[in-house]
């Protein structure tokens, strides 16, 4: 009895161990790969906007920031943009009037103000 349980644990752990070589290995899922792709493809663009900007984008989401800040989390060509100050009101797909402030370190993302409702 103790034997056959030993070896079931002993099979349990070589197939567990076994797919995750596997998955280690093979490299990353399709998803994470395109992700991967894109930002890469993000750091060696130029940004579609620059600071002071004024634009027209919708809102996509909404994330916080690390300071607790609620945020938006818009798109102009593809690029992020986060815009703060946006009123509590404003939902997503509603259409927003932002100015770019500034970029991150990589220029893969930008922060923006919240100027209106568009």
């Amino acid at each position: 009895m103790i034997v056959v349980a030993a070896l079931a644990i002993g099979v349990l752990t070589v197939l567990v161990v076994g797919s995750w070589l596997v998955k280690r290995f093979r490299g990353p899922s399709s998803d994470r790969r395109e992700s991967l792709e894109s930002h890469r493809e993000a750091q060696e663009r130029e940004p579609p906007v620059a600071i002071g900007d004024e634009r027209t984008v919708g809102v996509e989401e909404f994330t916080e920031h690390h300071s607790g800040e609620r945020q938006a989390v818009t798109k102009v060509e593809g690029f992020v943009v986060f815009v703060e100050d946006v009123p509590s009101d404003i939902d997503v797909a509603d259409v927003i009037e932002i100015k770019i402030l500034s970029f991150n370190r990589g220029h893969t993302s930008a922060t923006g103000t919240y100027l209106g409702r568009a």
